[in-house]
């Protein structure tokens, strides 16, 4: 093989070792990118959740809040038809 021939061969190998470089280069890039979108994502799951579980924790504090007042409007509720029917029962005898 003359000089000429092996710098050229050289060249080729050094040209394809670049090249492969430059792809796995890129290839890498993308999965970097890929891992900051995934990464974005999951934040935004994140957010909300923690969104959610707030609406939930008002919820249940409102639907506590109903259920005493229903239980309060069914005692006075209670208190007036005992009411009613005492006055009803005396005016009866």
């Amino acid at each position: 093989m003359t000089e000429a021939n092996a710098i050229e061969a050289a060249t080729r190998r050094l040209s394809a070792a670049l090249d492969a470089l430059e792809a796995a280069t890129e290839r890498r890039r993308e999965a970097d990118r890929g891992d900051q979108t995934l990464a974005a994502q999951v934040q935004a799951l994140g957010e909300d959740r923690s969104r959610m579980a707030a609406d939930l924790d008002l919820q249940a504090a409102r639907s506590r809040r109903l259920e005493a007042t229903n239980r309060e409007v069914a005692s006075r509720l209670d208190a007036a038809i005992d009411t009613i029917k005492t006055v009803l029962d005396g005016h009866d005898h």
